[in-house]
């Protein structure tokens, strides 16, 4: 089989996990641009209650994302992802039948019990080899992104037609399709992909969170998708008052989020030709600031209001589909299952808090104080990226190890981290893997020969 492109089988597996990822992520996302306008006629409606319900999935989402991931290690990836998006369907079911903006809130909490990020990601890596996992993770990746913009367009035209019972319901029909396929289009796995590489270990996630560059980009995420689901609290809301007739935000959100997505690719055209993340970074977070400045200092103007939604997705693009492959590179070798855990619980933490605040700031202070708290919080990620390090550019493998004892493994990982281009390498016995990061200068064959790998 050539290596140099993805088999037909890794192309099924990595489209029909994108469109499960992608039905599930549209779900959750088709809501945002929508429940402050569509919600009102629920008891117990309030800004406050309205941000929770938006970020309700996200707190049961952060707690159970790890646990998740851990159990489909024991009983198998497939029937924990099944159970998600049953638990993710229920869930949409409460909230379509709810006459009370609680009713609602445990509904999104039940949705967020779904939690099959983790278990999606690893049956991905079990079902491809490593030197294409890059590729399949990069269109799950892509698939994300395409779901939030069709769920801004979706989502507000879906509302107006069907109500906010209609949109629940349906999404608990995204999820039964997501089911649908998982049974029907994804591969069984006859192996797993090493650990490491797939699922958190408990036992090293304080390592994830006390080292300094994993730190920054854990604390970027939670920031990130905290100010995005506070000012969506605000901005349906904010561009009603501007003149915006809430049955066309759509034509608002769908265009900015396309636009935007076009004009972050210079961003990411110069990161790569100055090799400067770190600067290229900063931007972006120049970009998100200067828009939420302009939302708070001109809220009632349509016209301000609409170019600083295409900076603000601008930004948004770019800070999101940079953060995980920055996790991958700062990340210790042989280690990057148990640091996307942690990035995945900081990111899902962040919608939770972004909901509850941005909820609080538009009781309080209006849209306004949502957006000026929101710039306030993007200051200080901007701070915190000071004291980021640019990644050295470096390619990971995973490779078989026929190793049978400790001193074998210690020895393997020796003579690996002397070959040429190799930066770090470790032998773990009890997966009988190789973990390796390596640059331009390393020689797959040298590799297996010391490991007496053909893989």
């Amino acid at each position: 089989m050539a290596n140099n492109g993805l088999s037909k089988t890794e192309k099924k597996v990595a489209f029909s996990l994108a469109s499960v990822f992608g039905l599930r992520m549209m779900g959750l996302f088709m809501i945002m641009p929508v429940f402050a306008l569509y919600g009102q006629h629920l008891e117990g409606f309030s800004p406050l209650w309205v941000g929770i319900a938006i970020g309700a999935y996200g707190l049961t989402q952060a707690i159970l994302q790890i646990p998740m991931g851990i159990l489909s290690d024991r009983y198998g990836r497939k029937p924990i992802i099944l159970i998600g998006l049953a638990l993710f369907a229920l869930g949409s079911l409460l909230a379509a039948s709810a006459d009370s903006i609680y009713g609602v809130v445990a509904g999104r909490a039940l949705q967020g019990m779904g939690a099959i990020a983790a278990a999606v990601l690893a049956l991905a890596a079990d079902l491809t080899r490593d030197e294409q996992r890059t590729k399949v993770m990069a269109i799950i990746g892509m698939c994300i992104g395409f779901s939030f913009a069709l769920s801004l367009l979706v989502g507000p035209i879906v509302a107006e037609h069907l109500g906010l019972s209609g949109l629940f319901a349906m999404t608990a029909g995204l999820a039964l399709l997501g089911m649908v396929i998982v049974q029907l289009l994804v591969p069984n796995p006859i192996g797993q992909a090493p650990k490491g590489d797939t699922v958190a270990a408990p036992a090293k996630l304080k390592a994830m969170l006390t080292d300094p560059q994993l730190f920054r980009l854990d604390a970027g995420i939670f920031i990130l998708h905290l100010v995005l689901t506070a000012v969506f609290v605000a901005l349906p809301l904010d561009l009603v008052d501007a003149g915006l007739v809430k049955e066309k935000h759509w034509m608002l959100y769908f265009p900015a989020f396309v636009g935007a997505f076009f004009l972050m690719v210079p961003l990411i055209i110069i990161g790569v030709k100055k090799k400067n993340t770190k600067a290229t970074f900063q931007i972006a977070l120049l970009i998100m600031i200067a828009a939420l400045a302009a939302m708070a200092l001109f809220a009632n103007s349509l016209v301000v209001l609409s170019v600083a939604v295409v900076l603000f997705f601008t930004g948004f693009n770019y800070l999101e589909a940079s953060l995980p492959s920055l996790i991958a590179k700062f990340c210790p070798v042989g280690d990057k299952g148990s640091a996307m855990g942690v990035y995945s619980t900081s990111q899902f933490l962040g919608a939770f808090c972004g909901g509850l605040l941005g909820g609080g700031a538009y009781q309080l202070l209006g849209a306004a104080g949502v957006f000026a708290v929101a710039l306030g919080l993007m200051c200080i990620w901007l701070l915190l990226t000071l004291g980021m390090q640019n990644p050295i550019l470096l390619k990971s493998y995973t490779l078989e190890a026929e190793v049978e004892g400790k001193e074998q493994a210690r020895a393997m990982a020796t003579e690996l981290s002397q070959l040429p281009g190799v930066a770090e390498a470790i032998v773990v016995l009890e997966e009988k893997v190789a973990y390796l990061k390596v640059d331009e200068h390393f020689d797959l064959r040298q590799a297996r020969a010391v490991l007496g790998s053909s893989n």
